[in-house]
């Protein structure tokens, strides 16, 4: 089977070869799928390019301890393994794994795929969708009627952000630049406020949840706009600092929010089948619905990376396989 995998880091363009590799067989509790789509997330970027530097005992010191690319897919069963009774051959599934590859094995990691919503809709969900539940739900603890800012509304998890905390019942205002009001608007959002003219930070409205996917301010901005016992949710930050990345503005802030009543955390979250079935059920109610930017071949693999290094993705990038 064909597949995209780097054996060194670097840029996409440097790195990223398309090969034949051995199909896989499923174990005992694995499904294999037939991959028909995939998306890009910014953490594939990182692992790709070996950063940030703290992390590279986990990816690999000189070379990637895994040569697969990618997380995020949507396909078809293929077979399974004989302790799996809940697919069979021909299911249609999204789910996380090596997802740039005709095939994957996955175990845990999977759900039926939203019904009337194509291959590549369904790949565009997994990442960042359950990276916006967690973030809003579990994190940030969400309840109807709060009021909820997404910083950062345009990319990947701020639009899914911005409709899950909808579908919480919270009162939502999405911040993001002028070329994306329109699509903020769109999916729902109560308010949204177009950075270039206006600094959020500087207002009079005050939040019980702020989302911060752009990680673009200090923690004496935020703390400004959040109420008593608010709490900031950091998912994103600017990739400035090579060996740190992201996790310096978030040392940075926690430091900051130390013994404050308002808090400030960061995660990384964690792809479970049941969220990903609470996400099925919010996609099949129309309360969700994946915002798609651009769509790739997997042989465009590298310009499709390039792209998102570039920073400026209005939603999710889709590799069709």
């Amino acid at each position: 089977m064909q597949a995209v995998v780097h054996n060194r880091f670097g840029s996409p363009t440097e790195v990223l070869e398309l090969e034949e590799i051995e199909k896989p067989e499923p174990a005992d509790d694995d499904v294999l799928v037939r991959v028909r789509a995939a998306s890009i997330n910014p953490v594939d970027w990182y692992g790709l390019a070996g950063r940030p530097y703290v992390a590279r005992p986990i990816m690999g010191l000189l070379k990637p301890k895994d040569r697969a690319v990618g997380m995020d897919f949507a396909g078809t069963v293929e077979a399974v393994g004989r302790d799996v009774t809940k697919f069979r051959p021909g299911d249609e599934v999204f789910g996380r794994s090596g997802a740039f590859s005709e095939y994957v094995c996955v175990s845990e990691s999977v759900a039926p795929k939203p019904a009337d919503l194509t291959f590549e809709q369904a790949a565009a969900v997994p990442v960042a969708a359950i990276t916006a539940l967690q973030g809003l739900r579990d994190h940030g603890q969400l309840q109807p009627g709060q009021k909820a800012l997404i910083n950062g509304a345009s990319g990947g998890v701020g639009t899914f952000a911005v409709q899950i905390a909808k579908a919480l019942g919270a009162e939502v205002t999405a911040v993001c630049s002028t070329r994306n009001v329109e699509q903020a608007r769109s999916l729902a959002a109560d308010r949204v406020i177009d950075y270039t003219r206006e600094d959020f930070t500087r207002g009079g409205e005050r939040y019980d949840v702020i989302l911060d996917v752009a990680g673009t301010r200090s923690w004496s901005r935020y703390r400004r706009v959040l109420n008593p016992h608010a709490t900031l949710v950091m998912v994103g930050a600017p990739k400035t600092n090579p060996f740190l990345g992201p996790l310096g503005h978030v040392i940075r802030v926690r430091l900051a929010a130390w013994r404050g009543e308002q808090k400030a955390v960061f995660f990384v979250a964690k792809l479970k089948a049941a969220d990903l079935e609470v996400l099925r059920e919010l996609l099949e109610a129309g309360k969700v619905t994946p915002v798609i930017d651009r769509r790739y071949e997997l042989s465009e693999i590298a310009d499709a990376f390039q792209y998102l290094g570039e920073g400026h993705a209005q939603g999710k990038i889709v590799i069709t396989v």
